[in-house]
């Protein structure tokens, strides 16, 4: 599940049950999200599909600033699960923490627009015409709703790889328009998708990639040996989700505890 996959990533244990969960959130474990905290940034947890205040944001993960389904000011339709579209989420993030004289800022952002049951779906729009999402009213009744998807299974898979294309290219269309030297961007999967995609037996393998202008960034994690692009290949390293954390702020100069 993907709050399972998410506080994997964060505190560097392998989380892989509900009970192990609720036990952990409640202990004093360094988060990513409190190193960089204790370093003095700005720290965001941005996930608009929840729809009332999410506890845990402060009190275990220490977020400075909580972004939910109440607080971003979207005013166009769901589209599934997803309350709000990723390109919109990645505009508002942006507009409201990176434009101007800022504090370095660490957030966690959640795109769900690749989200079961992933119909109906949106549609990219231009970046500068995004507003308060109104702009998306159209669009749901231009995609085939999910009652009429989820009878065909061939149509479900076709409708799951189009949701990952949509959420690349929102990625893609903030990468185009932030333009911040300093920005760094580790990018994810938290899980598979559910069996009538993956398959019978599938296995856990998520692509992540981290994506930077400063070249020293990647020169920092030249040992990881990572692959070029975003499609690696079957000879790219393989890592448990919970090795990411200390290899990370080893790289990056912090201590682990």
């Amino acid at each position: 599940m993907s709050w399972l996959a998410h506080s994997t990533l964060q505190t560097g244990l392998w989380v892989d049950s509900q009970s192990l969960y609720d036990k952990i959130i409640r202990t004093k474990r360094l988060t990513l999200s409190d190193a960089f905290r204790g370093a003095g940034w700005n720290t965001v947890s941005d996930v608009p599909s929840d729809t009332h205040p999410w506890s845990y944001a402060s009190s275990f993960y220490h977020y400075g600033t909580a972004y939910d389904d109440g607080n971003v000011g979207y005013a166009g339709p769901s589209f599934g699960y997803a309350r709000v579209p990723d390109q919109y989420t990645l505009k508002y993030f942006a507009d409201h923490q990176l434009t101007g004289p800022h504090t370095p800022v660490m957030a966690e952002i959640d795109l769900v627009s690749s989200h079961t049951p992933w119909a109906p779906l949106p549609q990219l729009v231009p970046w500068s015409q995004i507003g308060d999402g109104t702009i998306y009213a159209p669009q749901p009744a231009q995609s085939q709703p999910s009652s009429v998807v989820w009878r065909d299974p061939a149509l479900v898979r076709q409708y799951y790889g189009q949701s990952v294309q949509y959420s690349l290219g929102s990625l893609f269309s903030f990468l185009r328009n932030v333009d911040d030297p300093n920005l760094v961007v580790v990018a994810l999967g938290d899980h598979q998708p559910a069996t009538i995609v993956s398959g019978a037996g599938a296995n856990h393998v998520v692509p992540v990639s981290i994506i930077a202008k400063d070249p020293a960034v990647l020169r920092d994690v030249a040992g990881w040996h990572w692959q070029d692009g975003l499609l690696p290949t079957a000879a790219a390293p393989l890592w448990r989700m919970d090795a990411f954390r200390d290899r990370f702020l080893a790289a990056y100069g912090s201590t682990t505890g």
